[in-house]
């Protein structure tokens, strides 16, 4: 690997950036953390806003990569991130890691417009898109978890291949610093599909607490993300998610982590073992 990059982490106080950001410094590579709040005593850590498009060219001055993460809750990102990404290349960024999803689809609107736009400007490029995270499951749906012993989806016995963000940001550190670019797309997944059912039984089965999946409809699902202070629109994207994993479309594994890093991606066991008092406390 290079140790001369300087790297730019948009969101690197974020589930992945952070994570990202620990294994560059751990390679000796200067890391300069993107977040909208830079704290005091932090120097590594720069202003960056998406929305504020003055803060983009100082954060990438002196920078020849970055680990570019979408701008959040907008619906067209592409002419903010086109935007950047011009701006970067005239400040000498060379390597863009771009961090999207398996369900997004390269289109001409939303998430989807932008891995092309990074592969037609940089000349080194890496898009990574991973499975659902793992992290999920200590995130927005442990309260169901804790509180009732549930977990509430509209997959029905849809697999997904769920995957720790260690294993995505490990991808990522390497499509960073590899002295030759990746200039591919990486689908990074766990070792092995998994329905929400076998999740919480895997759950029940590793920490003692009974925990069991109900299926419910899209539309029940679309009426419950709503009632829970999302937008009709939103929520409707969201249940639709469930249902497109209803019928197959994450049903898959890929060996990325090991391929690209050397080591074997963690399984959601392992995920649960490690965070066993998320789901007791």
């Amino acid at each position: 690997m290079s140790t001369q990059a300087t790297v730019l982490v948009i969101g690197g106080t974020g589930t992945t950036g952070s994570l990202v950001a620990t294994l560059l410094r751990e390679q000796a590579t200067a890391v300069r953390v993107g977040t909208r709040t830079p704290s005091h005593g932090r120097p590594e850590q720069v202003g960056f806003d998406w929305s504020e498009p003055a803060t983009h060219g100082p954060a990438v001055a002196g920078v020849d990569r970055v680990y570019l993460l979408a701008p959040l809750g907008v619906a067209e990102p592409g002419p903010l991130v086109e935007a950047f990404l011009a701006e970067a290349s005239q400040a000498g960024v060379r390597r863009v890691v771009l961090l999207s999803s398996a369900a997004v689809l390269d289109g001409m609107s939303g998430l989807g417009a932008l891995p092309p736009l990074v592969r037609a400007t940089m000349p080194e490029w890496a898009v990574l898109r991973p499975s659902w995270f793992m992290q999920n499951f200590v995130g927005q749906l442990s309260a169901g978890i804790r509180e009732r012993g549930e977990i509430i989806t509209a997959t029905g016995q849809g697999r997904v291949g769920f995957v720790d963000a260690a294993d995505i940001a490990a991808v990522a550190a390497r499509a960073l610093l590899d002295p030759v670019p990746h200039n591919t797309d990486h689908l990074i997944t766990g070792p092995e599909a998994l329905s929400y059912a076998d999740a919480a039984a895997i759950i029940t089965d590793t920490t003692g607490r009974i925990v069991r999946h109900r299926a419910v409809s899209t539309v029940e699902m679309t009426t419950q993300f709503v009632a829970s202070g999302l937008s009709p629109e939103y929520a409707a994207m969201l249940a639709g998610l469930d249902e497109e994993i209803r019928h197959g479309a994450q049903n898959r594994v890929a060996p990325t982590v090991r391929d690209v890093t050397g080591q074997p991606a963690r399984s959601f066991r392992e995920f649960v073992s490690a965070h066993r008092d998320a789901f007791t406390a």
